[in-house]
């Protein structure tokens, strides 16, 4: 498969909230706060686009960029912003242990 072709699909399936709160969740339980950044790049990306995110958000584009860059270091509340933009929600779970 293409890359562009893999990117396509990619881009088709973060069109499904369902699918992108799983993307995300497993991104945010598995990966590095920077796998985390790209993750909600990539949402934003295929969705509605860094303009409409920041406009939606009161942040400026680059603010934006710049806070879901590799080397970003966001503020909690700006990170709820753009999940809220996205029609998305943060909830914490407690750790099933296994006995």
């Amino acid at each position: 498969m293409k890359l562009k072709s893999m990117q396509e699909s990619l881009n088709n399936d973060l069109q499904d909230p369902e699918y992108v709160a799983l993307y995300l969740n497993d991104t945010l339980n598995e990966g590095s706060p920077e796998e985390f950044y790209l993750a909600l790049r990539n949402v934003i990306k295929a969705n509605q686009g860094m303009s409409q995110i920041a406009a939606e958000t009161e942040l400026g584009r680059e603010s934006l960029y710049k806070a879901l860059s590799d080397s970003g270091n966001p503020q909690f509340s700006t990170i709820n912003k753009i999940i809220s933009a996205l029609g998305l929600q943060i909830s914490i779970e407690p750790v099933v242990l296994n006995s």
